[in-house]
């Protein structure tokens, strides 16, 4: 009878098949090493690409920020401009008030029956003191100093006999409140003087 060694034969089959598992086992690190690779190099570059747009947004950032602040800068400078502007106008419209207020009043003052003794301004209103004949006197005047258009109201506060030089004559105390400027400029002292003819 013949017989047949098997055992070489298993061996290198056994061989084989380690050999090929090892191969194999090789073959799938390798693999998974240069994907992690190339995934690291994929991650790399978009982390670059994110820090180099951090970067350009950040100073863009310090840009509009430094713009923002010379622009704020400009607004308070504007404000206070605007401010002194005000004052100024306000000024300039007040200078020539005295002087439009002595014409309205000179305008319509009744000649010879009456004068003034005291004259008070404040910035909402005048208070004027003085002489007159009799109470028609004071009532005419009171009528044309509603008609010179400076006031939006003129009041009698008191009114009383006193005697000057042994005459018998009528004490006044009038209140007329201002109209604000832009008012008052519409109904110059033109009008007032036109109205008393």
């Amino acid at each position: 009878m013949i017989r047949i060694n098997l055992l070489q034969f298993r061996s290198a089959r056994t061989k084989e098949n380690i050999r090929r598992q090892v191969s194999i086992f090789l073959l799938v690190v390798i693999m998974m090493l240069v994907s992690l690779f190339g995934v690291h190099l994929l991650l790399s570059s978009q982390i670059d690409d994110l820090n180099s747009r951090i970067k350009s947004t950040t100073a863009e950032l310090e840009k509009y920020d430094k713009i923002n602040k010379e622009i704020d800068e400009i607004k308070k400078k504007l404000d206070n401009l605007n401010k002194k502007m005000d004052v100024i106008r306000q000024l300039e419209a007040n200078r020539y008030e005295p002087v439009r207020l002595m014409e309205v009043l000179t305008q319509a003052i009744i000649e010879k029956r009456m004068w003034f003794t005291r004259m008070e301004t404040k910035p909402e209103a005048v208070v004027i003191n003085g002489i007159a004949m009799d109470d028609k006197t004071v009532a005419d005047f009171m009528v044309r100093l509603e008609r010179c258009g400076l006031f939006t109201a003129v009041s009698l506060k008191t009114l009383k006999q006193v005697e000057v030089q042994k005459t018998s004559l009528k004490s006044f105390e009038i209140s007329c409140e201002k109209k604000s400027l832009k008012t008052a400029e519409t109904h110059g002292p033109a009008q007032a003087g036109a109205k008393k003819k």
